[in-house]
């Protein structure tokens, strides 16, 4: 009986992925906010890998983690927490206002 029940855990925590990837839509502009968003991604527990490609028309974040110790919900809001849209979520303002000007919504390229 015991050994069913440590064959049936074994089984059951195999099925969890070690990794998870995501990719999230910001509204980053430039290689400035593609460093600002990877930096406080790589310091989100649970993140192991982080690419921000600014030179795509979607500005696509994608970001590899570990779901045991954080979620995609949590990711985003790290991403708003920096001052930048993250899919649905908005920019928190807190973090918005501390953009530099060519770093908002609008803001010409450098």
């Amino acid at each position: 009986m015991l050994f069913i029940f440590l064959l049936v855990s074994v089984i059951t925590f195999a099925d969890v992925p070690k990794s998870q990837t995501v990719k999230i839509k910001t509204s980053a502009i430039c290689e400035m906010c593609k460093e600002r968003i990877e930096k406080k991604l790589a310091f989100t527990k649970g993140v192991t890998e982080v690419n921000l490609d600014v030179d795509s028309k979607d500005k696509v974040v994608t970001v590899m983690f570990n779901p045991k110790k954080t979620s995609v919900e949590k990711i985003k809001k790290s991403i708003a927490e920096v001052g930048y849209d993250a899919d649905e979520i908005v920019a928190e303002m807190n973090g918005y206002d501390k953009l530099p000007s060519c770093c908002k919504k609008g803001g010409k390229m450098e």
